[in-house]
């Protein structure tokens, strides 16, 4: 499941408009909380992979973005990835299309 190509309205504009309107800087800190919180079994293949990527990144500017229907994106600015979440259902990876949105509305912070 590719969570940038199901968001509700397919509108550039319109996810422009949730970026905006949400985002925020978040720590690394933060960002282990809110892992502990979403994988509670350390063996959750996810779990591996959210860790890994803060371990990949350790100094890097980090975003998070909460979309009206729930998800959480979270987006490294220092290496144009990101992560997202829809609690109790799935994470992914954010595409190309969502990436570049992110890196127009980061960059102009």
């Amino acid at each position: 499941m590719s969570y940038d190509d199901d968001w509700p309205d397919q509108t550039h504009e319109n996810r422009r408009y949730m970026i905006r309107k949400t985002i925020h800087p978040v720590t690394i800190a933060e960002l282990k909380k809110l892992g502990e919180k979403r994988f509670p079994i350390v063996t959750d293949p996810w779990c591996e992979r959210f860790f890994q990527f803060l371990a990949d990144h350790p100094d890097s500017q980090y975003f998070m973005v909460t979309s009206p229907e729930g998800a959480e994106v979270i987006y490294c600015k220092d290496s144009g990835k990101g992560l997202w979440f829809l609690p109790e259902k799935g994470m992914g990876i954010i595409m190309p299309k969502g990436l570049e949105i992110l890196a127009e509305v980061t960059a102009a912070l």
